[in-house]
C-alpha cells in the first residue's frame, strides 16, 4: 500500500496557483487512473483504489504534517510508503526531481510534515514552479499561473504522474535515476 500526499491549500481561491502544485498532481492521478475522491478521513480528502491512496489535506500548506500523521496512523502505514508531492520555487517551472529524506528545503509545507511525522525518511517528488526575484517568495507562490504556464501545465501534471506511476512500479531507486 502506498499513500499519496499532494500537499496545497485548501480551498477554491488556491485552487490554480503555483503553491498548489501538489494537489494538481494528485488530482491529474485520480483523473488518469479513474480513482475518486469519496472520502474525508483524518482531516484529508482521500481516494482509494488498489494498492495506491490518494490524499490531500483540508488544511493550509503549512499545517499539513498533523492531516498526514493521523492518515499514515490511520492506515497503519510507515512514512517510508509516504509519496508526497509538493512544489518547488528553487527548481525551473516543469521540472520534477524526486528525493529521498533530506531537508524541507525552506518548504514550510514539507517541514511540516517532517515535524509531524517525526522523521524525513520518505519520498518527495517536487515540482519545480520557478521563482519570480521581483515578487516576495509568499505572492508568488499564492498567485494564479501565468498564461505562459497555463499552457504547459497539462503537459507537465501528465508527466508529474508519470513520474509517480514510474515510482509504484519500478521503486525509489530506479525512479529517481530516471526522472532525476
Amino acid at each position: 500500500m502506498r499513500l499519496i500526499v499532494g500537499l496545497g491549500n485548501y480551498g477554491q481561491e488556491y485552487t490554480f496557483t503555483r503553491h498548489n502544485m501538489g494537489f494538481l498532481v494528485v488530482d491529474r492521478l485520480s483523473e488518469k487512473y479513474d480513482i475518486a475522491f469519496d472520502r474525508d478521513v483524518a482531516a484529508c480528502r482521500v481516494a482509494m483504489k488498489d494498492d495506491v491512496i490518494l490524499a490531500k489535506p483540508m488544511s493550509y500548506m503549512n499545517t499539513s504534517g498533523g492531516p498526514v500523521k493521523r492518515l499514515l496512523s490511520r492506515l497503519s502505514l510507515p512514512a517510508e510508503d509516504l509519496i508526497l508531492v509538493h512544489d518547488d520555487m528553487d527548481m525551473e517551472f516543469g521540472r520534477i526531481k524526486i528525493k529521498w529524506d533530506g531537508g524541507d528545503g525552506g518548504h514550510k509545507g514539507v517541514r511540516s510534515v517532517v515535524e509531524g511525522l517525526g522523521t524525513k525518511d520518505f519520498l518527495r517528488m517536487k515540482v519545480g514552479v520557478g521563482r519570480d526575484p521581483s515578487q516576495p517568495p509568499e505572492i508568488f507562490l499564492l498567485s494564479p499561473f501565468s498564461s505562459w504556464e497555463k499552457e504547459r501545465l497539462a503537459d507537465i501534471l501528465d508527466r508529474a504522474a508519470e513520474a509517480v506511476a514510474t515510482i509504484l512500479k519500478y521503486g525509489k531507486e530506479k525512479a529517481m535515476s530516471l526522472i532525476n
